[in-house]
């Protein structure tokens, strides 16, 4: 009796090794390229951006969802390649730098004295699911200040809703993907 149960827990213990856990799945941002803008207010200036700052949720490589106003999760087997305000950032620099608004587009994290500051806050960066809809959010306002008179230039906030194809984290990635295309071409436009 005591060799069966050593030997079926053996199997037991045996059996539960060979389950393979689900295959995470890791989504990035795909950066538009964008054309050399003609005109450019700022283009002798030295633009350094910020890192942005999140007011609703942590900046992590999470795919955030959202039932309701009042219930959020994480999908468990998907996340961003890389942190989403470190994706953002990098984001915003390497489309500003090909639009050639200004002399340089640095990181916040750099060395060289600048004149003009862009900061950003995240209000919303999710997966909504409400019944049988469902869309990404982004919600982020863009701040311009001159580093040298410590001034606000200007400020405006861009909002998008875009529709996803499936209601899971593929459909989610994908949609926001759009969605940093017009703000890519939004943001150009508003610093041109």
């Amino acid at each position: 009796m005591r060799y069966i149960v050593i030997l079926l827990s053996i199997l037991l213990l045996h059996g539960c090794s060979f389950k393979e856990a689900p295959v995470m799945k890791e989504y990035s941002f795909v950066v538009p390229s964008v054309s050399p803008v003609s005109h450019a207010r700022y283009r002798n200036k030295i633009l350094k951006v910020s890192y942005p700052i999140a007011l609703s949720e942590k900046q992590t490589d999470d795919m955030y969802y959202s039932y309701s106003l009042s219930e959020r999760g994480a999908y468990l087997n998907s996340r961003w390649a890389n942190n989403v305000g470190r994706m953002l950032q990098g984001t915003v620099i390497q489309v500003l730098s090909e639009a050639k608004l200004f002399k340089v587009v640095v990181p916040f994290s750099s060395d060289v004295e600048e004149n003009m500051r862009l900061e950003s806050t995240v209000f919303d960066f999710s997966h909504h699911v409400r019944g049988e809809a469902s869309y990404a959010v982004v919600s982020i306002q863009f701040t311009l200040m001159n580093a040298e008179t410590g001034k606000l230039v200007k400020a405006r906030r861009f909002s998008y809703r875009e529709p996803t194809t499936t209601t899971n984290a593929k459909g989610y990635a994908e949609a926001t993907n759009r969605i940093i295309v017009k703000l890519s071409h939004d943001l150009i436009e508003w610093l041109r």
